[in-house]
């Protein structure tokens, strides 16, 4: 039995509406032959997925060196009711090394308390583009979505 629904202009709006306005994500990566969960600050950046500003002094960054395939989660629980009901969607894709400068004034307007960090020379900025994504959007509300969906 196919657990997910048909995609739906319903279910790419709900996806997004959790991307875009995502500060924080819960990566996973692959760390010394065993998986590995952070959090990290994000930025959606249309047209090239999910935007990471990373130190390479990071653990994480590290293990995305070494295999850049990982995981997003984006979405919190809400203050009320049972978590698994709120929605939530995972990306999976590989991460790769985006134009810092050209991006600059975007994350900055976005997270101004990042102008503390933006400039190190250890912090890269990583954009995941999904090869696909799971979206839950609570109890029988699950999708499975492609990049062109996002």
């Amino acid at each position: 039995m196919e657990p997910h629904n048909p995609v739906t202009a319903e279910a790419r709006a709900l996806a997004l509406s959790l991307l875009e306005p995502a500060t924080f994500a819960a990566l996973a990566t692959t760390y010394a032959g065993g998986p590995m969960v952070t959090r990290i600050g994000c930025l959606w950046l249309p047209g090239q997925g999910m935007g990471m500003l990373v130190s390479d002094l990071s653990d994480h960054s590290r293990a995305l060196a070494a295999d850049p395939t990982c995981a997003l989660l984006v979405g919190e629980p809400g203050e009320r009711g049972d978590p698994l009901t709120h929605p939530r969607i995972t990306l999976r894709g590989t991460a790769r090394q985006i134009d810092k400068a050209a991006h600059r004034e975007l994350w900055l307007s976005a997270r101004p308390k990042a102008t503390l960090y933006y400039d190190f020379t250890d912090f890269r900025l990583l954009a995941v583009a999904p090869d696909e994504a799971l979206l839950n959007g609570g109890f029988g509300r699950a999708f499975r979505l492609t990049a062109a969906d996002l």
